[in-house]
């Protein structure tokens, strides 16, 4: 089995629930490499924003995402173009993944692929 954890929630308006659809997502990540399953995450829509945030050493979640950041696929990029994340997650060094060319977009992951290669789809 291989896993593939989409994180969508928003950090900027989605409150505590949005803090615990993400600390979920990066628990169930942190899971998965414990067991020794191949994991990837992805942070999608305006989870996105989530770049910027994690990355701070006093943000609840940097300890657990520190855990688990080699697992990190990276961003969809055309997402993080329409909520404002492009610039904070490639200072962060996020990757930008692509690989769907939705018209008008930069380009968002590929469900179809990820699915194609195996991977169970988790989204938080």
């Amino acid at each position: 089995m291989k896993a593939a954890i989409i994180i969508l929630s928003d950090p900027t308006h989605g409150g505590e629930e949005a803090l615990g659809r993400a600390f979920n997502g990066l628990a169930a990540a942190y899971d998965f490499k414990q067991a020794g399953t191949e994991v990837a995450v992805y942070f999608q829509g305006a989870g996105t924003r989530w770049a910027a945030v994690i990355s701070q050493k006093d943000h609840a979640l940097h300890a657990l995402y520190s855990a688990v950041s080699d697992t990190v696929a990276g961003v969809s990029c055309g997402c993080a173009d329409v909520f404002g994340a492009r610039e904070a997650s490639e200072k962060q060094g996020f990757e930008l993944i692509t690989d769907n060319r939705v018209p008008g977009t930069s380009g968002l992951p590929s469900i179809a692929q990820l699915s194609a290669q195996g991977y169970t789809i988790f989204n938080f």
